[in-house]
């Protein structure tokens, strides 16, 4: 298997698996797109993510918009 640091990407969209506190290249690209806004993510500078839904998220707003969107919160009544 291959970490984040294997291989050259290039400028096309890496394919990542997002483990608790860390995550794996499945196949080597330069970033990923943002679930909730589609701006590029640079795989060197991803540090939101969703290990639930597999999902990238370019900042902590947009992280805490897609666990809104989910119904997640702990002050969010499910229904």
């Amino acid at each position: 298997m291959m970490n984040r640091f294997e291989g050259r990407g290039g400028s096309r969209e890496a394919k990542i698996r997002y483990l608790d506190g860390d995550f794996q290249i499945l196949m080597p690209g330069s970033h990923v797109i943002c679930a909730m806004t589609g701006e590029t993510v640079p795989v060197d500078e991803l540090r939101y993510w969703s290990v639930a839904r597999q999902e990238a998220y370019v900042s902590c707003a947009a992280s805490l918009d897609a666990e809104k969107r989910a119904g997640t919160l702990p002050s969010q009544k499910r229904q």
